[in-house]
């Protein structure tokens, strides 16, 4: 299952005002950000570079992936729900990453309403992906088994 990568980036005015919070990662080799079902420690912000998302079954089998684009939010579901993360983050040589603690995030949604309302969307969008790759996942399954079931009779 294929993720939308467009669904993890946010508008240039909100990433600017998250930057002012945070602090750089160097990624001089490959390194992982967070991993699925770590406790969210923060929001990382993809500034350029490459970072894999991956999502394993509880069997350990990889079930959904992509790769974060520039402007990408990183953990958000994670941090605003105070769950541990779904997905494994994986930062490539290279990619210049901004790390916003929990405190400070959650100090500029409190302060900021109209900053709050832009991460309001990026969450959306990343759960219409989600449901969209589930819906693109399962359509062929509901169709197989709509060919199957005999048709009732009145």
């Amino acid at each position: 299952m294929n993720l939308d990568p467009t669904a993890f980036v946010a508008e240039p005015e909100l990433i600017q005002g998250l930057e002012a919070q945070s602090t750089p990662i160097s990624c001089g080799e490959d390194f992982v950000l967070f991993r699925q079902g770590d406790a969210p420690v923060g929001l990382y912000i993809l500034k350029t570079g490459e970072v894999t998302l991956t999502m394993n079954s509880p069997k350990g089998k990889e079930i959904a992936s992509t790769t974060a684009n520039s402007g990408s939010l990183l953990g958000l579901p994670g941090l605003i729900g105070n769950q541990p993360y779904t997905l494994t983050a994986l930062a490539h040589a290279g990619a210049q990453i901004r790390f916003l603690t929990r405190d400070s995030f959650t100090a500029l949604m409190r302060s900021d309403p109209l900053l709050a309302l832009k991460i309001l969307q990026v969450l959306a969008a990343e759960v219409r992906s989600a449901r969209s790759a589930i819906l693109q996942q399962s359509a062929p399954q509901v169709r197989r088994r709509q060919r199957l079931t005999p048709a009732r009779q009145p």
